[in-house]
Formats: C-alpha cells, structure tokens, sequence
C-alpha cells in the first residue's frame, strides 16, 4: 500500500516524469499536491495500471489534489541540453505551476536539480511508495500518451498511438523503413 506522506508535518509535492526513454517526442513531467489523507483504490504507480485505471485516476487527482501542475520539454530541447537536464527542466516546470507552495518535494528517482529554495528528498521507485509520486507518475503518463496519440495522427507509420514513441519492434522497423522524422529525437543515435 502506498504511504500518504513522507513527512506529515511538510507541504509535499509528488514530482515524476514520462518519455525518458523514448525515440520520439516530449518528456512530461507532473508535481502533484495531495491532501493527506487521500486515498483510492486504484492508485499506484502508473506503470502498474492499464491505460483505462489511468485515465479514470486523471479526473479524480485533478480535482481532490490541492494544486497540480504538468510540464513538458520538447525533442528539439532534449537534443540540445539532454535527456537528464530536460527532465530536471520539465519537474521544474511542473513545480512552478503548482498554486500552493510545496516545503518538500518527493522527487521518483535517484538524482534532482534543486529548486529554488526547497527542500527534496529522492526515492528510488517513489512511484510506488508514495501516494502524491503514484499521482504524479499517472498525471505525466496521461498526458504524454495523449500528445503522442495526436502527433501520432500526423505520423501514423510509427504506431505512437499504440507504443507512445517508445523502442518496440514496430516503431524500430518504421525507423528502418521511413527513417527518422520531425519528432524524433536526434540526439538518441537511433
């Protein structure tokens, strides 16, 4: 079962991102605010759940979270800073959008820019440790997915609205076949 809180007596935002290692497209990230003693049934790490308990969870955090924010940085920044530095730049952008001030952030993952002023703590696999991480992983899944399935539109070759610009066998022989277009991200030697 996942904790609701870190720290009972902090402001925490959970902060996780998506797409990190995909060939193509944007990596989201989402900073999320819950109140603590949140609670639902379903809520996990979002690569635990299937797209539908995903998409019923978006709604719901979106409107009991106490303040949210979702950010992205897109494949022609990722090749001129990185993969690492663009997802550090898109949490960034997610906390700066939240309308309460967090005093701790609960960064998933094992390494953090800080920001600004506050305090962070790192959890390897916080996504499925900690209620406010799990709704920030589904927040950024979601909304990275949902980009993909429109961009998807304009290259329908390489199967994004199926495996959201990830290495599968598909999209790796559209690659071979079409070669790379305006959304891939260069940088990755693919």
């Amino acid at each position: 079962m996942l904790s609701p809180y870190f720290n009972i007596d902090k402001t925490e935002a959970g902060v996780d991102e998506a797409g990190r290692g995909c060939y193509a497209g944007p990596v989201f990230a989402a900073a999320v605010i819950l109140p603590k003693d949140f609670y639902h049934p379903l809520l996990n790490d979002s690569k635990k759940l299937n797209e539908k308990q995903r998409d019923l969870l978006r709604p719901i955090i979106e409107k009991e979270s106490i303040a949210f924010g979702v950010a992205s940085v897109d494949h022609l920044e990722i090749d001129q800073i990185n993969i690492l530095q663009a997802s550090y730049k898109a949490m960034h952008l997610a906390i700066a959008q939240l309308k309460t001030k967090p005093n701790l952030l609960l960064i998933d993952g094992n390494r953090f820019k800080p920001f600004k002023q506050i305090e962070h703590v790192c959890i390897i696999k916080g996504d499925g440790k900690y209620a406010s991480i799990a709704a920030a992983s589904i927040l950024a899944k979601t909304y990275r997915d949902e980009y993909m399935q429109k961009i998807s539109k304009e290259f329908p070759q390489y199967a994004w609205d199926k495996n959201k610009g990830y290495g599968t066998k598909t999209h790796r022989v559209a690659i071979e076949k079409f070669g790379l277009c305006d959304y891939h991200r260069k940088s990755y030697k693919i």
